[in-house]
């Protein structure tokens, strides 16, 4: 076959991860449950892959460090304990620019991931219905405040970093009368700020909490419903979590790091196919009951059986 006879693959988009949800979360989203969007991107190592524009490095916060890899925003749709991904953005360092400290040259988007966190909100505000939006530190920029708030009018639960700065009140805002969030002890109340370039109040909230390894964290939330109190705030941002459960499951379950693809092309098919088989396996646990590692461990034991049988039966002698 010559060259012009070989046809290019179809390139699999985030438009067809909609098609696929699109039945699902318009399902979801009729009920009279409170529904929530979260935000959160994710890197999956590809140390052995070739380097380009799509897997290259990316500062990974969980580690410290830089990782070789694919990094992706997702957009997560909750309802009554069902999450289906509705959005995918993937991050493309498509430019070089030159490091002003060591003058050598590095790859960098020409998008930011707060950029691709509004136009993907504006996608999912014009497609579904969704009472609030989720984010972690990352993504509680101004912009993201105002886009939600007062282009969209969603309200939002977002963590803050503790370096920010907020008035106590609109007089002290409008004699700029700042100070630090962590200096404010407010226990398990809700405290009416203001921020410098908002023109509307939010509620924070501050929640204590021991880690794993028996240090002491802090997390500072801002929500922009004033109606609520200190535990709906941190019960709703408690949903969030589910984008990590989703994370997991498309990297333990769905085979999103496994793709021996070559191409930008390739890869981004099989990645975008990975998390359309999380949302089959999402809509099969409602029906099952079983979480997603579940099935898998009986669809793989089922196949196991199945070439075992098939096995036997070719070790079988066939009786003359």
């Amino acid at each position: 076959m010559t060259r012009s006879h070989v046809s290019c693959p179809m390139v699999i988009t985030t438009a067809n991860l909609w098609q696929k949800a699109k039945v699902y979360i318009q399902e979801m989203t009729q009920s009279k449950e409170v529904v929530y969007l979260s935000f959160d991107d994710s890197i999956e190592e590809k140390r052995y892959t070739d380097e380009s524009e799509l897997n290259c490095w990316h500062y990974d916060h969980v580690f410290g460090r830089s990782v070789k890899g694919v990094n992706f925003l997702t957009a997560l749709v909750e309802v009554a304990g069902m999450g289906l991904p509705c959005a995918v953005e993937f991050v493309k360092k498509d430019v070089w620019v030159a490091d002003p400290k060591t003058g050598k040259t590095k790859r960098k988007s020409r998008t930011t991931k707060n950029e691709m966190f509004r136009k993907m909100l504006r996608e999912c505000h014009g497609k579904f219905r969704f009472d609030y939006v989720l984010g972690d530190s990352w993504y509680s920029s101004i912009e993201n405040m105002i886009c939600a708030k007062k282009e969209l009018g969603v309200d939002f639960v977002l963590a803050l970093k503790s370096n920010r700065k907020v008035s106590l009140s609109l007089g002290g805002k409008e004699k700029k009368e700042y100070i630090s969030i962590e200096t404010l002890q407010p226990g398990q109340q809700t405290v009416e700020v203001w921020f410098e370039e908002l023109d509307f109040p939010l509620l924070l909230t501050k929640q204590v909490f021991k880690n794993e390894n028996g240090t002491v964290g802090e997390l500072y939330l801002a929500c922009s419903d004033l109606n609520l109190s200190y535990d709906q705030i941190t019960t709703i941002y408690k949903k969030r979590w589910g984008v990590e459960e989703y994370h997991k499951s498309i990297k333990s379950n769905t085979g999103f790091g496994k793709s021996l693809t070559k191409t930008i092309k390739t890869q981004t098919n099989h990645y975008v196919l990975s998390i359309v088989a999380y949302i089959k396996l999402e809509w099969l646990k409602q029906r099952t009951k079983k979480n997603h590692f579940a099935m898998k461990t009986q669809i793989y034991l089922a196949a196991q059986q199945a070439a075992c049988a098939e096995l036997n039966k070719l070790s079988t002698p066939r009786v003359a």
